[in-house]
């Protein structure tokens, strides 16, 4: 699965740029060895988020997954904070520790460490602030990473290939067909990802990302039927109490920022 990602999502990205003819960025990037080094180090965080995501989901951890995309917004705060020199304000400070408190939790429900969770919080919480500030845009920069792992993914496929422990195309279409998906499925929500790492402080972005482990976790619950204690669902409960209250902050600024800009217009 890993191995298609990368191929098929490289092959969407490529026909993009043909239909937007952006090719001049690659002389660029060949005589920046910097940017090269940032974009391979991005590369091998996205592999090692997908991997292991992908690990979980086909191992019936998706609650588990869910709680590590729970814990990315802390990362990008800590980052945001510390790295970035963002500033949050009283509210907002109280929304992210009703969620540290939620994280915490969760964390000690699973009696365990989660080390689910931690690896793909840290690796796709590091990758969001390499994006935030790099160099090239989010339609660049996810082709230079997917070019980064297209010969591991070559020598993947070359392997498993030889061993029979994969076989492509398969004797079924519907299949053929969802791993041909994958590419779309993958670059699309990572295009906008980046867009959004560049436009909106890494703060805001890493909250939002409440939306996807939400999801996860009902598919896990609904769908997957995973065991889920009742006692799990206090952290959630603090989790989404922060959402309601950072999203009521975010309200209440655009509401008193809205007549200064009238003004001044």
């Amino acid at each position: 699965m890993l191995v298609h990602r990368v191929f098929w999502a490289l092959a969407f990205l490529l026909i993009l740029l043909a239909a937007r003819r952006r090719w001049s960025w690659l002389v660029e990037v060949s005589r920046r060895p910097r940017v090269l080094a940032a974009f391979t180090a991005s590369a091998v965080l996205l592999s090692i988020n997908w991997v292991t995501y992908i690990w979980a989901v086909g191992n019936g951890h998706v609650v588990d997954a869910s709680l590590g995309y729970f814990m990315t917004p802390l990362v990008n705060v800590a980052l945001g904070t510390t790295v970035l020199h963002e500033r949050l304000r009283r509210l907002q400070w109280v929304a992210l520790s009703l969620a540290a408190l939620g994280v915490l939790w969760l964390t000690f429900q699973a009696e365990q460490l989660p080390w689910i969770a931690l690896v793909l919080a840290s690796s796709f919480g590091v990758y969001g602030l390499l994006r935030k500030v790099a160099t090239l845009g989010a339609l660049e920069g996810l082709t230079l990473e997917t070019m980064v792992l297209l010969p591991a993914a070559l020598a993947g496929f070359w392997y498993l290939q030889a061993s029979g422990s994969a076989r492509f195309p398969t004797p079924d279409p519907a299949t053929n067909l969802w791993l041909l998906g994958v590419g779309p499925l993958t670059a699309v929500p990572l295009l906008l990802f980046a867009t959004g790492a560049r436009r909106l402080s890494l703060t805001t972005l890493g909250l939002l990302q409440y939306l996807s482990p939400t999801l996860q976790f009902l598919i896990g619950i609904w769908v997957f039927h995973e065991p889920f204690s009742p006692l799990r669902l206090v952290g959630f409960g603090l989790i989404w109490a922060a959402l309601v209250l950072y999203s009521v902050d975010g309200w209440r600024r655009s509401r008193s920022t809205a007549p200064a800009l009238a003004a001044s217009a």
